[in-house]
């Protein structure tokens, strides 16, 4: 069976709502070398899953769920769910991951917002220039535009 057909008949059994998550399974088995970064993206998206899966919690300083976030706090519970140790703290967070580009930001990705040098907020990247965070007191966990270019990007791996 070749690597074409077997994703093929993979797919045609699992049926088009689970395909992405088939192909996650499956390309790393597929395509030797590939699976680290597999892994990886399948963390992320894992993580921010979990942070969607808190959408409107309320914000409480310090906490780290599950019930009640603030936004690194959302960020550790997350990824800790979905089985990786981060620090507490935004800017901790932010020296922990690896640094790219906006270009080359994916889904599940850190967003560290900062004035100057200093990291003051984090979410997780959900595509189409959108995070989920958890923003400020007298808030809840949310889906929210990036409201600003005043951001840096992290991976998580």
């Amino acid at each position: 069976m070749t690597a074409r057909t077997g994703v093929s008949a993979l797919l045609s059994r699992v049926g088009a709502t689970s395909a992405l998550t088939a192909a996650a399974m499956a390309i790393p088995a597929l395509l030797p070398g590939f699976g680290s970064q597999a892994e990886a993206a399948t963390l992320s998206v894992k993580a921010l899953n979990i942070a969607a899966s808190k959408k409107g919690s309320p914000y409480k300083y310090g906490a780290a769920g599950p019930k009640r976030f603030d936004c690194s706090g959302l960020v550790l519970y997350s990824y800790k769910r979905a089985g990786k140790k981060l620090p507490r703290t935004a800017a901790s967070q932010y020296n922990k991951s690896h640094h790219l580009s906006a270009s080359h930001r994916k889904v599940g990705d850190l967003v560290f917002f900062h004035y100057g040098r200093s990291v003051y907020h984090v979410g997780i990247y959900a595509g189409h220039n959108k995070i989920w965070h958890s923003p400020k007191p007298g808030t809840k966990v949310r889906l929210e535009k990036i409201w600003t270019r005043s951001v840096w990007y992290g991976r998580v791996s």
